[in-house]
């Protein structure tokens, strides 16, 4: 049974879906919610301190799927992180704009007063949410150097930003772009395959 926190979450989600953030109402959260606006009031303050959990749980949620597409073998990682970025990204208007920066007309936006917060920490900057990505990746050791894994992610970004007509061929495109970007140079290939051979040893 989820908590009342979540269930405020979700409603909040259901009214975002039927209208612009600025024309909804606390009181329909919480009705939408079945719970007291008072309850509403306890879990976040504000109707920013709202909006910023919203955007935090969307920012969450993201990063909870690129720890899962970290889980591929490790040369398909980064498309499977640029796969995950563009797929979320299309269905999911809060990661997309926390992702580009871009706030579509409706949407919450992350910039309310710092005391509306209730205790919550911000949602993350596009640049923190790219930091956070890159750091993944890193430690997961996809294969490829660091620059190259940001390159991946900005390849996805760039194909979020300016998609390419067409569902597939947005992902095709992003997929085949992030490969060929994170394919090894015949130089690395050599470098790591000496390494192999000296670890076998």
């Amino acid at each position: 049974m989820p908590t009342a926190r979540l269930a405020l979450l979700d409603a909040a989600l259901r009214a975002l879906a039927d209208r612009p953030w600025r024309v909804v109402r606390m009181v329909d959260v919480a009705a939408l919610a079945g719970v007291s606006r008072q309850t509403l009031y306890n879990e976040f303050g504000t109707k920013d301190g709202l909006a910023g959990a919203l955007l935090r749980r969307a920012a969450d949620g993201y990063l909870a799927g690129i720890d899962r597409a970290l889980t591929a073998p490790a040369p398909d990682r980064p498309a499977a992180v640029a796969l995950w970025t563009v797929r979320t990204a299309r269905e999911d208007a809060l990661v997309k704009a926390l992702l580009t920066g871009l706030w579509a007309e409706g949407l919450p936006r992350p910039d309310g007063p710092p005391g509306s917060r209730a205790g919550g920490r911000p949602p993350p900057s596009p640049g923190e949410l790219l930091a956070a990505v890159r750091d993944r990746m890193a430690a997961a050791s996809c294969g490829v150097t660091a620059g190259r894994c940001e390159i991946a992610l900005r390849l996805a970004l760039s194909c979020v930003v300016v998609p390419v007509a067409g569902d597939d061929a947005t992902d095709s495109r992003a997929l085949r772009l992030v490969r060929e970007a994170t394919r090894p140079t015949a130089h690395e290939a050599r470098v790591s395959g000496r390494s192999r051979t000296a670890g076998g040893r």
